[in-house]
């Protein structure tokens, strides 16, 4: 289980990255289309870390960020590639996956502050408070969801658009989904329980 929890968290940062240069709206909020994927996450470090520790959490997210680098390098490398003669959107391509470095910047800076940020507060809420697991990944998603929606906005807009609206709906739609995700801490751990008592 603890593997593909891993796969998974790796698999969501990087498809996050690849879907964030679309803007949707929502109910009047504006967001990049990866808000939704991106914030599972959040919960998903803190499944990890209930399994490896905070030290096992750290390495899930240095691979991660090492894996979301990869990516944009090997991206910029693609699109700078000669096409081919008959491939004619070359344009549609580096449009799509080619995001500025300014938002890459934003979006690697984020989400590392930001996930080791989570993986601190679980810890320590673990160590030092205890309680229901659902407590600790909310404590911990909430702040570690503002800090990196304020730090990927900022980062990313601040002088371009105004960046007020943009971090408070980012934040909303993230609170959000976290609550909504929040049963998986329990189909997770059902899912242990299952898979020991058929051993």
């Amino acid at each position: 289980m603890t593997t593909l929890l891993i796969g998974l968290y790796v698999a969501c940062e990087l498809i996050a990255n690849v879907t964030a240069g679309k803007p949707v709206a929502i109910g009047g909020i504006v967001v990049p289309a990866a808000v939704f994927l991106y914030t599972l996450t959040f919960t998903l470090i803190d499944l990890i870390n209930e399994r490896l520790g905070k030290t096992g959490a750290r390495q899930v997210v240095a691979t991660a960020f090492a894996a979301n680098l990869l990516l944009a390098g090997y991206v910029q490398f693609a699109i700078w590639l000669p096409a081919a003669p008959f491939y004619r959107d070359a344009g549609a391509f580096a449009g799509v996956l080619g995001s500025t470095p300014r938002i890459v910047f934003a979006s690697l800076v984020a989400y590392l502050v930001s996930s080791l940020v989570d993986t601190e507060i679980f810890g320590w809420w673990r160590a030092h408070v205890g309680g229901p697991k659902w407590i600790r990944v909310l404590t911990s998603n909430t702040v570690s969801t503002l800090v990196d929606s304020v730090l990927f906005i900022g980062i990313a807009f601040a002088g371009v658009l105004p960046v007020g609206p943009l971090i408070r709906g980012q934040y909303l739609v993230k609170m959000g989904v976290t609550v909504v995700s929040l049963p998986l801490i329990y189909a997770a751990r059902g899912h242990e329980r299952a898979a020991e008592q058929q051993a």
